[in-house]
């Protein structure tokens, strides 16, 4: 049965933190690269309508600049040690970026400065965000010092594989980058206060050219260093791009009724607001951060290239879970949430049952295609200057074994979500816990004897471990969760996706043996193996009858006309 439609209903407060955290545990990538839609308001559809496609024609260019970075990058550095190196030495301020800054801040500020806003108690409004800019800058400026003392303590527990000068290199990029912390920080509370303000144009462009000015500060500086320095191009790279990231939503805050004060009203009530909504979000995104510092842990016990490769393939990984399930749950959350306030739970069980589905028609021949095909891909996508075939095969490696768990990945995200709008964030958090530990602890089993593959498996069998959790209660709260349906689409669906894989890696196979491996005949023979298996994944699809491809050609027939 199809899930009943429902309008779009406004999210607030609670709800919008919480959605926040569930677009946060889906894209876990680099702080600029991390996006929340703008939250509706009543009587606001037309421009929100506009802002949400501007978002995501920004986001699409961001994710275009990211992906572009990451191939000049991978250029210059390949996945050697140096890169492993400032793969750690970034992931560590990021997750303490995840504690305190942007992703936790500016989902906890924008309800409280809004509602202050909408009460016309404009002074208290401002006077909460000077006090937060200025606390910020003063516990996260500490927070850094600190750090920049403590580095060579700190950075081993996090490379117990490392030694002489590639830990040494690791403690140096972790000083220079250590500091976008505080920038990050400041640039939550600004651009929560253009948020309030209902401007969005600012912080959705600002990614794009945090991107282009890593990209220009690395071109421009890479040559000024020595062979085994030029990696500091990269990392000065990211101050400065961060910076502007900075700079362009600050510029914008002219645009807005907010004037800064030197106040430094530490009491008021605003900030123990804040502070109390920032729990749950500070626990969720860290331990988003945490998974992806026990890859690079167990990676730098295997090689000095292994976290590197591990980056580079989760970085291709992301792009279907950012395109596809996060879509998805965005859209169907503020439905969950209204089905779950008026105690629809019948609605609210077919809602979700039918996305979980939706995600499964996209993200399992997504997992087919990769299965296949990971090899050309990685080695269209970074095989050139440094990047070398050893460092394909090693990089795509990672990526097949990432491939499991794309599907069950976009199930936790819509499940978690769904969790959210009964209200239950602290549930959702036990259950990322559990995916935590897990995912530890088969690294730490599999790391030895399999390498990436297996550290990169242990991920996915923690995610499938949390999804199987969160399913046992979700069918215990709602009476079932149409599983025997689940079961035929997915079956159905695993039919076609191996006629994708088979298919595309027939055609690739042929046209790359007969064209060669120059970049226009890659561009060719990969592009031509995904074309043959879509068209061919879709006509089985078809011929199959699944559900889920009628309800797209519906969608796609009602907004032609």
């Amino acid at each position: 049965m199809e899930s009943p439609e429902a309008p779009d209903t406004p999210v607030h407060g609670l709800d919008a933190i919480n959605a926040d955290v569930a677009i946060g545990e889906a894209e876990a990538f680099y702080p600029s690269e991390e996006f929340a839609l703008p939250t509706p308001r009543v009587g606001q559809g037309g421009r929100i309508a506009r802002s949400t496609a501007f978002f995501s024609a920004a986001t699409a260019a961001s994710r275009v600049a990211g992906l572009a970075r990451e191939v000049v990058a991978a250029g210059y550095f390949g996945v050697k040690g140096p890169v492993s190196a400032f793969t750690i030495a970034f992931q560590v301020p990021n997750l303490v970026r995840a504690l305190f800054a942007d992703a936790a801040l500016q989902p906890a500020f924008v309800p409280v400065f809004t509602d202050l806003v909408g009460r016309r108690q404009f002074k208290e409004a401002f006077r909460l965000a000077s006090t937060l800019l200025l606390l910020i800058t003063m516990v996260l400026g500490a927070l850094t010092a600190i750090f920049v003392l403590a580095a060579p303590v700190v950075i081993p527990i996090f490379a117990p594989g490392f030694e002489g000068h590639l830990l040494d290199l690791t403690v140096s990029l972790s000083r220079i980058l250590f500091p976008i912390l505080i920038l990050l920080g400041i640039s939550g509370v600004v651009v929560g206060i253009l948020n309030s303000y209902d401007r969005f144009g600012a912080f959705a462009i600002s990614p794009f050219f945090w991107n282009v000015t890593i990209i220009i500060v690395l071109v421009v500086l890479e040559p000024m260093f020595s062979e085994k320095n030029r990696i500091y191009a990269y990392a000065i790279g990211i101050l400065i791009g961060t910076a502007v990231q900075l700079a362009i939503p600050a510029w914008d805050l002219r645009h807005t009724p907010f004037r800064f004060s030197w106040s430094l009203d530490w009491r008021h009530p605003g900030v123990r607001r804040v502070l109390l909504l920032m729990l749950p979000v500070t626990i969720s995104l860290g331990l988003i951060n945490f998974n992806q510092l026990i890859n690079s842990f167990f990676g730098s016990l295997v090689s000095e290239d292994a976290p590197a490769a591990i980056d580079k393939a989760f970085r291709l990984y992301q792009l279907p879970q950012g395109i596809f399930s996060v879509a998805i749950a965005t859209v169907l959350f503020p439905t969950l949430a209204r089905f779950a306030n008026n105690g629809e739970f019948v609605n609210l069980r077919a809602t979700l049952a039918n996305g979980m589905r939706q995600i499964l028609f996209v993200l399992l021949p997504a997992t087919a295609a990769i299965l296949a095909l990971s090899t050309p891909i990685i080695r269209l996508v970074y095989q050139r200057g440094e990047f070398q075939p050893h460092e394909t095969m090693i990089v795509s490696t990672a990526l097949f074994w990432f491939a499991f768990s794309l599907p069950t990945n976009g199930v936790y995200l819509l499940q978690t979500r769904t969790f959210f709008s009964l209200q239950k964030p602290w549930q959702a958090t036990a259950l990322a816990v559990i995916d935590l530990v897990v995912s530890a602890g088969a690294a730490a089993a599999l790391y030895k004897p399999f390498g990436v593959g297996g550290i990169v498996a242990g991920t996915g069998i923690g995610t499938s471990a949390a999804v199987f959790a969160q399913a046992y209660i979700l069918r215990r709260k709602f009476n079932g969760l149409e599983l025997g349906r689940l079961l035929s689409t997915v079956t159905r669906i695993s039919i076609a996706s191996a006629a994708l894989a088979g298919v595309g890696w027939v055609v690739w196979d042929v046209l790359d043996s007969a064209l060669g491996e120059s970049l226009p005949a890659q561009i060719v023979s990969l592009g031509s193996g995904l074309l043959a298996g879509g068209l061919i994944y879709f006509a089985v699809a078809w011929a199959l009858r699944i559900a889920e491809l009628e309800q797209i050609l519906r969608l796609l027939r009602r907004r032609r006309g």
